[in-house]
């Protein structure tokens, strides 16, 4: 079963600088798009929201602060988690980038290693549906690895669209959500899915889980949640 993994969008114009971040992000298991200005990027998030961007202060169009500021100033982007990876190693610069939105700042030179630690701890922080953790509630459990589901420790099929839905509930249980919520956090704002849809891809999850479909609840007029109470 293919599903889609966490997408980092690198915004940054030196090509050794790219190259090395691609092939240590690609080897973690992320998939990545590298662009060279701010103007690429702007282009890009407007068509394919990604999980995290990495963002190089120093670009040959203008400031990375100056899409930093743009992307949380729309109620869409805002909470893109963002990552300033840049050469400017002043503590007056890391406040910079911090006051204006950023999660977290890697000077260069960097540590490949310490840049995966950082990616993955802001995800687990910011968006905990796309670390790769392995996630469980009662018999069931979900490795965002091998993109598979257990249920009591044996393996059970389930479709893409059930598997992002599960892996979204598990990342965030007790909590209730609207249809409107959940085609805009699992399928996405650019998706062109109508709120009944949700209803379906729920009675199949339930139906894949097995003994274990009472994990999702349905709650009255408001939309639904995992709960194990």
């Amino acid at each position: 079963m293919a599903v889609d993994k966490t997408t980092i969008l690198i915004v940054e114009d030196e090509p050794s600088i790219v190259e090395l971040v691609s092939y240590t992000l690609r080897d973690a298991g992320w998939n990545t798009m590298a662009v060279n200005t701010t103007a690429e990027a702007w282009e890009y998030i407007q068509r394919r929201t990604p999980h995290l961007i990495l963002l190089d202060w120093m670009l040959p169009d203008q400031s990375g602060l100056r899409l930093l500021s743009r992307i949380r100033s729309d109620r869409q982007l805002q909470a893109i988690p963002v990552i300033m990876l840049t050469a400017k190693t002043m503590e007056e610069d890391k406040i910079a980038g911090l006051d204006n939105g950023a999660d977290d700042y890697v000077t260069k030179p960097f540590s490949p290693r310490e840049l995966t630690a950082r990616i993955k701890a802001l995800l687990r922080r910011k968006s905990p549906e796309h670390a790769q953790s392995m996630m469980k509630a009662g018999p069931v459990t979900l490795d965002p690895i091998s993109c598979s589901v257990s249920l009591s420790d044996q393996k059970i099929e389930i479709g893409h669209a059930e598997f992002k839905l599960l892996k979204f509930f598990l990342a965030h249980p007790d909590r209730v959500f609207s249809r409107t919520q959940l085609l805009d956090k699992v399928w996405g704002d650019h998706a062109v899915i109508e709120e009944r849809t949700v209803d379906v891809h729920v009675l199949r999850l339930r139906k894949a889980l097995k003994e274990a479909e009472h994990l999702i609840r349905t709650v009255r007029s408001v939309g639904y949640m995992l709960s194990e109470k």
